[in-house]
This record gives structure tokens, C-alpha cells and sequence, in this order.
């Protein structure tokens, strides 16, 4: 207390100078519009800056929290589409007719991702204890991933299609003619679609969708396009090379899609 109170004596003439100086101010600008307008501006500038800067900091440490809302409200979005392309509805009746969803995402992050070998595999944090269970679509928000075919009470292990032993129905988006996805073992970014039949008018751009007859996918989720193809003389399907739209070398969420009407459907396949 005493050092303040020496310090006060030893610079009393310096802090009255400021004090006065800073009330000089004070009342310039309340008795000016011109400075009291420019102060204020001038004010605004820095505690906006500062507002800024701090909400930057901000969005920095909350980047993860950020990116699972927006999976979050994709995942809500995607089982709004997949029960649209189920139903095929009518537009003009889509506000009067309710219906359920057939099917269910469920958001995870890929752990483990093997792409350089002939049968690859990913590693997703989501397991049984998720309600994850095998024969489960996974796809990202720009196409398919893979099915899920080993599950544990946290993790699940993913059949990916940059594996030699996968095979997807997928098919034209433009027509119906429809085939297998498959993997020769070669470029992590070009997959084959096998089977489309030689009168398909396919050329190259051709948008590759899910073909929806499986009961792991949903009809219309994206492949690729079609990088080239070829047909023999004496060949009745083409062979085709398919670029993907997923990045399998850097998978970061994906969504896991169960469908809620599979069992039902499989009981009624074993009665046949």
C-alpha cells in the first residue's frame, strides 16, 4: 500500500496532466457531433475486430463439434430423400401423405482405411452397440463406400469396393439397363461395371448410380461416370471403366444405411 501511495506522490503531476487531458476529451466529443460521431465509429471498428477475432478462435476449437452437426443434419436429410425415391411420390401430394422412412442412417468416422492392396477394408467407430449390424450400406456424402460385413460392440469392419471379392448392382442413371460394380485390383480411383448389356447406349460421362434392387442400397446413390468402354465383336456386355466421385484414399465420415424393411423381405424370400 505504501509503494502506491509513493508512487501517486512521485507522479502526481503527470497523472492530474492525463486525468485533466482525458476529461478535455471527454467533453469535446460530447459537445461535438463531428468527433463524438467519428469516436464512436472508431469504436465500433475495434470491438468488432476484437468480436471477430475471438469468434474465429472460437470456430477454431469448435471445428470438430461443427463438422459432426453438419453430418448430423445430412444424415437427416439423406433419410428424407431415400423415403422420396422410395416412394416415388407425386409432388403435389407429398404435404398430405405421411409415410415411414425406409431406411435409417447412422453416422460414423472412419478409424482405418486400406486402399493399396487387392481386398481392402475400412474401420468405422460405430458397432452393435449402435445398432449396426452386417449386410449395412456405407456411402459418404459424394457416393458409395462399401457394406459392412464383421461388427464388435464399437466398431465395424467395412467390405470396400476397392475389393477384388465386392460386387454392387448398380446402373445407367439415364436408362435401366443395370450391372455389377467390381474392382480389378489396378487404380484406387477406377472401379468396373460388368454386365450392361450391348444395346445400352452408354457413352463416356455416363453418370453410374446404385440400382436399388439389392436390400443394402438405396436406388440413385452415385458411383461415378464412365471413364471409357470398349465391346468386342463378339462380346454381348460392355466392359467399363467407372471414375469414382468418393476419394477412397481419404475417407474421413461416412453414413451407414440400414434398411428397416430387410428382415421382413428375407423372411419372405426363405418361404419361396
Amino acid at each position: 500500500m505504501q509503494q502506491i501511495v509513493n508512487f501517486l506522490i512521485k507522479y502526481k503531476n503527470t497523472l492530474l496532466f492525463l486525468f485533466l487531458f482525458l476529461l478535455s476529451v471527454f467533453f469535446t466529443i460530447q459537445s461535438h457531433s463531428y468527433h463524438k460521431s467519428k469516436f464512436i465509429s472508431s469504436a465500433n471498428f475495434l470491438t468488432g475486430g476484437i468480436y471477430s477475432w475471438v469468434n474465429n478462435i472460437d470456430m477454431y476449437f469448435n471445428l470438430k463439434e461443427y463438422n459432426e452437426r453438419l453430418v448430423d443434419e445430412n444424415k437427416f436429410l439423406r433419410e428424407n430423400l431415400a423415403a422420396l425415391s422410395e416412394k416415388e411420390l407425386d409432388s403435389v401430394f407429398l404435404d398430405t401423405i405421411s409415410y415411414d422412412a425406409p431406411y435409417k442412417f447412422i453416422t460414423a468416422k472412419v478409424i482405418a482405411n486400406r486402399y493399396s492392396r487387392l481386398d481392402n477394408f475400412l474401420l468405422v467407430n460405430k458397432g452393435e452397440n449402435d445398432s449396426v449390424a452386417t449386410d449395412f450400406g456405407v456411402i459418404t456424402s459424394r457416393g458409395i463406400v462399401g457394406i459392412v460385413d464383421e461388427t464388435s460392440n464399437n466398431y465395424s469392419r467395412v467390405i470396400s469396393i476397392l475389393n477384388t471379392n465386392s460386387a454392387i448392382n448398380v446402373k445407367l442413371k439415364k436408362t435401366n439397363h443395370f450391372g455389377t460394380l467390381k474392382w480389378n485390383g489396378k487404380d484406387p480411383n477406377i472401379v468396373q461395371v460388368e454386365e450392361i448389356p450391348r444395346l445400352a447406349p452408354v457413352k463416356k460421362g455416363d453418370t453410374i448410380h446404385t440400382e436399388g434392387r439389392s436390400l443394402i442400397f438405396p436406388k440413385g446413390i452415385p458411383v461415378g461416370v464412365v471413364e471409357n468402354y470398349q465391346l468386342k465383336n463378339n462380346q454381348n456386355y460392355y466392359d467399363i471403366n467407372v471414375r469414382l466421385f468418393n476419394d477412397m484414399t481419404n475417407i474421413g465420415y461416412v453414413y451407414l444405411i440400414k434398411n428397416n424393411n430387410q428382415e421382413e423381405i428375407k423372411s419372405l424370400e426363405s418361404n419361396e
